[in-house]
């Protein structure tokens, strides 16, 4: 249990991410023994909390939300100097800091590629002492996950790093295989090169952890509550994810066609008869370098929005919340629809016309309707996908197609595509198991929906509501066994990210487990109400961190000259003159109002926090930020501090005005007048 009494003080904290770094040794991206660095940059500004991004090995992929195991560290952090083999490579590490380190983001791949060959370099020149060295073996009985991890790496970049489902063999493996494997002696000296870099990355990270809690400086970790599908632990314990399944989020106003992320479900049942043994293992392994750590994306300990793996990448709009409540075929038989109409809700049916229709903007060269044309793709599009209903013009999709992806795959014209894609989403249920329903997100927009009767859309919608209402129940109930399972699990201090669309049971039992929450000022709003006017600093819970932004968000200052609603945001923090263009004066009114807010922790990205000084500030403020989301390019989660740590502990005007945020006392509610209302 929790007992480390700095957990209960009040703390300004800065968010940045390890490889955005620059210490007096990085070769080109953050390292491990930055960290130590920075915390003494930090206690000098009053900072009492570091949060980092995870910091698990992802490969070559540069987001650390994809990570390639639960537990291994990313190679792309080691310090190569540090190492003791190294000694004799100076000029290497010193040619490759020459490289890269003048870059103003930093070259994911192409730092990791230097990394690890001239990493090779250093083990092949020191092999036998390293795998005789008795501290490695006692290492690895102390961390047998990377066991599988070492397996899976070597078989990885044998197959020129595809995923393991596209592997020529080992696709499917047993336990026992993967020790086989390991103790293949050909194989030794590939398994125990990824062994040596786990242990050096642990030492390294442990010292720095170490040094920034001499600092008195809490560090909090990142733990994703996903696991990427091509991953060390989906592809050695396979019994622990429903890889049938995609992890996603259901539709919104940014999101129409919903979040397919991608990666797998857990199955909590199976995770449950081994005693959540790989969760508790995750955690303890985290509680070697923090204090603290954020559950990335809590609401899915309570539910998560999943959709089939046949779905395309850009839709879960045929997703469902899981775990949830179904409609039975006797809840639906109980309202009184028959099989012909719990089939017409379930399946989509699709009139010949509609075919036509979606073709008819077919042309020829010169820009004109191509009949002909038209006529052959119909004909593909009956004979490749649909089957007819009898003699009706109707049509049902035939049993070869079983998601959007056999449709994307059809020989077919685009037009095509696009209206069956459509027309497969067109249903009022889904049928997920034998007889088991959900609706669909739209459901009222379906053309089953929509020619019922008024006496059934109101059936269909009790029915509807009642098992919303039992799943937030089961919901409800499944957040507090998982969320106390972790806490009863780690010393380390939870801080959950609850932001979206939250039902009423997730801040309730937060509130319960003493579990900190989330808020950003920017999107605290009451947004039932007109105006959507901000929530009040003073009304922010206790058992809450606050911030300006997150590392999927614009920085402050690129939000207030781009995205803000500037007089209501002025007003709002009391400054109605705040000027239009962001500057430190603007930085400083508005960290130090959010500063006063009552949460216990007041947290910013350090992008944020060096805005209080012109020195630091990009030309095109939107160079700052982290991660743009639904975008994969170099340019995400390679951002770097401006200038060196050493450089910003010269700046003694921007040490005070950081320091200056530690020192402002909570915000308080305002009296209640006398006789007002207590309602």
């Amino acid at each position: 249990m929790i007992q480390e009494k700095s957990f209960e003080q009040r703390k300004i904290g800065v968010v940045v991410p390890v490889g955005a770094l620059r210490g007096e040794k990085s070769l080109g991206v953050g390292e491990f023994p930055d960290l130590a660095e920075f915390a003494k940059l930090a206690a000098a500004m009053g900072i009492g909390l570091i949060q980092i991004l995870p910091v698990n090995d992802t490969g070559y992929e540069s987001s650390p939300y994809s990570a390639l195991s639960a537990f291994a560290l990313h190679p792309l952090y080691l310090r190569i100097a540090d190492l003791p083999e190294a000694a004799e490579f100076a000029s290497e590490i010193d040619a490759l800091t020459e490289q890269f380190d003048k870059n103003e983001r930093f070259s994911h791949y192409g730092i990791l590629k230097a990394k690890l060959e001239l990493l090779r370099e250093i083990y092949a020149a020191h092999e036998k002492d390293i795998v005789r060295r008795t501290s490695l073996l006692k290492w690895i009985e102390e961390n047998t996950w990377v066991i599988s991890y070492a397996v899976f790496r070597r078989l990885k970049e044998a197959n020129q790093e595809r995923s393991w489902k596209e592997w020529s063999d080992h696709r499917n493996i047993t336990k026992e295989q993967i020790e086989a494997l390991w103790n293949d002696p050909a194989l030794k000296k590939e398994h125990l090169f990824w062994v040596w870099l786990q242990e050096a990355l642990d030492n390294q990270f442990g010292k720095a952890a170490a040094a920034v809690a001499k600092e008195g400086i809490l560090l909090e970790g990142d733990l994703p509550i996903l696991i990427n599908d091509d991953s060390c632990d989906v592809w050695a314990y396979p019994e622990f994810f429903r890889l049938d399944l995609s992890a996603g989020a259901p539709p919104d106003m940014y999101s129409p066609n919903g979040q397919n992320w991608g990666f797998p479900v857990y199955n909590w049942n199976a995770l449950a008869k081994d005693a959540y043994t790989w969760w508790k293992r995750r955690l303890a392994v985290a509680e070697k370098y923090y204090k603290a750590y954020r559950i990335d994306h809590v609401l899915g300990f309570f539910r998560i929005w999943a959709a089939s793996k046949q779905d395309l990448a850009s839709s879960s709009l045929l997703g469902r919340f899981i775990p949830c409540v179904p409609i039975t075929v006797k809840n639906l038989e109980e309202a009184g629809f028959d099989k012909g109409r719990i089939r017409w809700s379930s399946y989509p049916h699709i009139p010949t016309h509609e075919v036509w229709d979606s073709l008819s903007g077919i042309q020829d060269a010169d820009g004109n309707q191509d009949y002909a044309a038209i006529q052959r793709e119909a004909e593909k599009v009956f004979m490749q996908a649909l089957e007819r209903i009898n003699n009706e013009e109707l049509w049902l999709f035939r049993d070869t197609v079983k998601g959007e992806k056999d449709i994307e795959a059809l020989d077919l014209h685009p037009f095509a595509k696009e209206f069956l894609i459509c027309a497969w989403r067109n249903r009022t249920f889904l049928e997920y198991e034998k007889g088991k329903f959900a609706p669909v997100w739209f459901y009222k927009k379906t053309r089953a929906y929509m020619n019922f009767s008024h006496e059934e859309k109101e059936k269909i919608d009790a029915l509807i509501e009642a098992r919303k209402l039992e799943s937030e129940k089961k919901w409800e109930a499944h957040g507090k066994k998982l969320l106390t399972m972790l806490i009863e699990s780690s010393s380390m201090l939870p801080c959950a990210e609850d932001l979206g669309d939250i039902p009423d049971c997730v801040p309730r039992t937060l509130a319960k487990l003493k579990i900190l929450g989330l808020r950003v000022v920017r999107w605290a709003r009451k947004w039932d109400r007109d105006g959507a006017p901000y929530i009040p600093l003073e009304d922010y819970p206790e058992l809450s961190v606050c911030t300006l932004g997150v590392h999927d968000s614009s920085t402050v200052r690129e939000w207030w000259e781009k995205e803000a609603e500037q007089a209501v945001f002025a007003g709002f923090i009391g400054e109605p003159s705040l000027a239009s263009v962001y500057n430190p004066g603007v930085a400083k009114k508005i960290l130090q109002k959010t500063a006063s807010a009552a949460s216990r922790f007041r947290v910013f990205q350090i992008q944020d926090l060096l805005h209080l000084s012109l020195k630091y500030y990009a030309d095109d403020p939107s160079s700052e930020r982290i991660n743009v989301p639904g975008s994969v390019t170099g340019f995400n989660w390679t951002y770097r501090i401006p200038v060196p740590i050493a450089e910003l502990e010269k700046d003694e005007a921007l040490i005070h005005a950081v320091k200056e945020l530690s020192m402002i006392k909570p915000a308080v509610k305002p009296a209640k007048k006398k006789g007002a209302s207590k309602k």
